[in-house]
């Protein structure tokens, strides 16, 4: 479409009845919770209903700031606009904000502002009492225009967001003010890379009007970025990452009052399931000259102050609701008695860079019309005073400095004559301090954790109602009509045949059915493999469980300050390396807690220091949650970050992480663990490096076969491209412990039906792709590590010396298995044993002494701090 060409106009909507208007208008009084046919009734309030709507939306803002502490008190950041580039891949039909290189170049700029320029406008804010570094620009330019991508490659720049990056933490090193981020559609990696550079970032959902974007005529028509399903995704994204987040809605732009209500329930389901939306901007559309939308008549006032109105019914009272103030005609007072408590970014310096033509009104002026409507207007940072006072992990160590130099820590609110000077971005000092439990490496088994659950439990998952409404349709099994005598025949002669169909009945079996299908995978094994039982003379070493990701089957995880809490030095990791080479290990399995303090070299000095001390032993370390927290925190690119790190010592990496790679699972288990395209991508690119890795699956919580039958393929493609898999594991969900299971959403564990039925189809649907298929003796005991092997499977790991994840999840099975142990597993299941490497190849004599002098066990286990 361009510019000449009409925008649609959406058609005239029926007016509500006075009874659907007095109905909708009791029910906002009384505070009952509202549907999105009565928010759209609401929407249309005009005269006489429109203030009696505003009147109670105004009770439930008042409410609110008298909660937050902060009663009769509006707030605005004092801020600097800095439009790091106009240029955008998306037409949206309305902006002038966006450009094109020709009319970037007759201007005399460049196509993004050079960091002399950005520090210009930051420095003489800062010279202003500004606080916020607002930055906004248009989306991934450099996927349409080549003139951005040359400027980014002569600069240095893998992309728009290396350079937002680089930006930010010069702003905050050399102006003080804080970096507000505004890039548009942004990647749950994307979030990782900015979070420890900006304390909020932003984006507006505008609306979740689908046919808007989809429709030619529509005003986000050819824009890719405006999906609302990938704009959703962002704002999810951000909660996942525990990003303080602002977003809104733009409206007038030819939705409709249903379309808008929806868009608010979107907006508030967000809100209640990561807590994560610090702010949401009302903002109501103005026609400019020169876009295909100049003729489109502006939001009505009364449709605004309507929309602020309904969004504080929906949004609730603990919610920031902000309207542009340079938007209206100085009508400042009907859009606080709609509900409003702010007014957003007011720049002394800067203009508005998305609508030029409306200046910002004088901060003075608007102190003296919210006095008018009985108000105290008050400064607050870019990051909204509950954000400051919740501190980890919604704001990254690296920024916390910058933060409360500029915030009163009582309120979370600025300090407004607080000096505006440029501070060190820099890692925490002192990263590998031993801190944390004396005795948790021994008494863990005994004694137990200090408690079941988190003092933060309510707070730190995410709203447990709205989990429960999204596992609900994945808990749901299903009916399987496949013939079951069918798929065991093909199983047998010919695994890689199996559809999708058959394996899905073959994941269902139960009785003979299931029995006939391990002996069919027990019979491919013997083939494949052989008889012998493998192992792994091993130790884990877990060097902090200090952790904020959330993830909500996890007990393994604790804030800083909890009991269970601790941290090893890199000497005591080292140590522990040192003791495990001398009782016969070949192999150190290292992961620890995604710890905030933690640099993103802190895994490169845990590899080297191993391989100072025991330079034979094999470096197993770093799943792929840490490969990509490592590469966000030092803005490398995985693949940068995966070469230095096997320059570092890595000889390989686990495959955990993976819990089911099926994202409908993936965002009920967990609320920040990387998405399941980003696990991909981190394996494979350590395949492509050289690096090998195992790849697991945890199950039983709220999935179903389906779900598992989707891992299954997805890892069998892998391996056919890269074959870098050296084994699949098996990891049974853990539930005592589990939060998800303790709030009630997750099932107790897989029975054990399942456990042989997912043992049994890993043989068979990874056939002939992954040849080892490892049973967990840590979560499933002797006995039913032993019913494994006669299931498929042909690898019982290793013998650990020292496991703290499962145990504290809540597993009784010990924390060690001696060689011994291991053999007589084996034996059990009426099969020899062998040790292996980590890569499957043959123990060096030597370390086969060693371990059987040993037994492959710890004469003691080192403590964590020295009593």
């Amino acid at each position: 479409m361009t510019d000449d060409q009409p925008v649609r106009r959406p058609a005239a909507p029926t007016a509500p009845t006075a009874n659907a208007m007095r109905r909708a208008l009791r029910r906002a009084r009384d505070g009952v919770a509202l549907d999105v046919s009565e928010a759209a009734v609401l929407l249309q309030a005009r005269g006489e209903d429109l203030a009696d709507l505003t009147a109670s939306a105004a009770r439930v803002r008042d409410a609110g700031l008298a909660a937050a502490g902060r009663p009769g008190t509006i707030t605005y950041s004092k801020s600097v606009f800095i439009p790091l580039t106009r240029l955008c891949r998306d037409k949206c039909h309305y902006c002038t904000f966006a450009t094109v290189p020709g009319k970037l170049r007759r201007a005399g700029h460049g196509m993004f502002m050079s960091p002399d320029e950005v520090l210009e406008v930051a420095r003489r804010g800062a010279e202003l009492g500004c606080k916020e570094a607002l930055i906004t620009l248009g989306d991934k330019p450099e996927d349409r225009w080549p003139e951005a991508r040359e400027w980014l490659d002569a600069h240095g720049y893998d992309d728009t967001i290396a350079y937002v990056r680089a930006m930010a933490i010069r702003i905050l090193e050399e102006t003080g003010l804080l970096p507000h981020l505004n890039p548009g559609v942004m990647s749950w990696t994307d979030f990782q890379r900015l979070k420890p550079v900006a304390p909020s970032m932003g984006m507006m959902l505008e609306t979740t009007a689908t046919r808007l974007w989809s429709e030619p005529g529509g005003p986000h028509y050819g824009s890719p970025d405006k999906e609302p399903a990938v704009r959703v995704r962002v704002l999810e994204d951000a909660g996942r990452s525990s990003v303080p987040f602002t977003s809104g809605l733009l409206i007038g732009i030819g939705e409709t009052y249903e379309e808008r209500a929806e868009s608010l329930f979107a907006l508030r389901r967000v809100a209640r399931a990561y807590h994560s939306i610090q702010e949401l901007i009302i903002q109501n559309f103005r026609a400019k000259p020169d876009t295909a939308m100049r003729g489109m008549p502006d939001a009505e006032l009364d449709d605004l102050v309507a929309t602020i109105a309904v969004a504080r019914h929906i949004m609730g009272p603990s919610a920031c609701l902000q309207a542009p103030p340079n938007l209206v005609d100085e009508e400042y007072g009907r859009l606080i008695g709609a509900g409003i408590d702010d007014w957003g970014g007011i720049s002394p310096l800067t203009i508005d860079h998305v609508n030029p033509e409306r200046p910002w009104p004088q901060i003075e002026t608007l102190e003296g019309k919210s006095g008018e409507a009985g108000f105290r207007l008050a400064e607050r940072l870019c990051v909204y005073p509950e954000f400051v006072r919740r501190g980890e992990p919604w704001l990254d160590p690296r920024l916390l400095p910058h933060v409360t130099a500029l915030a009163d820590p009582e309120t979370g609110l600025a300090v407004p004559d607080a000096p505006v000077v440029g501070r060190p971005w820099q890692e925490p000092d002192e990263a590998f301090t031993a801190s944390g439990r004396t005795d948790l490496h021994v008494e863990i088994d005994g004694e137990g954790r200090t408690g079941d659950r988190r003092e933060d439990f309510d707070e730190v998952y995410g709203d447990w109602g709205a989990l429960r409404e999204a596992a609900a349709p994945g808990m749901v099994p299903q009916r399987i009509d496949t013939d079951v005598r069918g798929a065991l025949a093909t199983a047998a002669d010919d695994p890689t045949r199996l559809t999708d169909e058959q394996a899905l009945a073959l994941l269902h079996a139960d009785g003979p059915a299931l029995d006939a299908l391990c002996r069919v995978a027990d019979e491919l094994r013997k083939s494949v493999v052989g008889d012998d039982v493998t192992y792994v003379v091993t130790r884990n070493i877990n060097f902090t469980n200090v952790c904020y990701t959330g993830c909500r089957f996890c007990a393994f995880a604790q804030r800083r300050t909890d009991a269970d809490a601790y941290t090893l030095s890199l000497e005591q990791v080292a140590d522990r390396a040192a003791q495990a080479w001398e009782v016969g290990a070949v192999e150190v399995c290292m992961q620890g807690g995604i710890h905030p303090d933690l640099p993103g070299t802190a895994y490169f000095d845990i590899a080297r220091a191993v391989k100072e001390r025991v330079p034979g032993i094999h470096v197993h370390a770093f799943s792929p949650m840490e490969v990509v927290n490592g590469a966000s925190r030092t803005g490398m690119s995985i693949r940068e970050w995966l070469t230095a790190a096997k320059e570092a010592g890595l000889d390989s990496i686990p495959g955990t992480a993976a819990e089911i790679l099926d994202d409908e699972v993936r965002w009920v288990l967990t609320k920040g663990k990387l998405p399941a395209a980003t696990w991909i991508e981190v394996v494979s690119t350590a395949h492509e490096l050289g690096l090998r890795s195992s790849s697991t699956m945890m199950y039983g919580h709220v999935d179903q076969p389906r779900h598992w039958l989707g891992h299954f393929r997805t890892l069998a493609r892998i391996q056919q491209e890269t074959g870098g898999f050296t084994e699949f594991v098996t990891l049974p969900f853990i539930h005592t412990n589990a939060p998800v299971y303790l709030a009630g959403i997750a099932r107790p564990g897989p029975t054990v039906r399942d456990n042989r039925a997912v043992t049994a189809m890993a043989r068979l649907l990874l056939h002939p792709h992954i040849t080892n298929i490892q049973t967990s003796w840590v979560k499933l005991g002797s006995e039913g590590a032993a019913e494994m092997l006669r299931s498929g499977a042909n690898d019982l790991g290793g013998t650990l010396m020292e496991e703290t994840i499962s145990r504290m999840a809540g597993s009784g099975y010990g924390s060690y298995k001696s060689v011994r142990d291991l053999v007589a597993i084996a034996e059990a299941a009426g099969r020899p044993a062998r040790p292996r490497t980590t890569l499957y190849g043959e123990v060096p004599e030597e370390r086969q002494r060693a371990a059987a002098a040993s037994d492959g066990h710890l004469p003691t286990l080192l403590p964590v701090l020295t009593d």
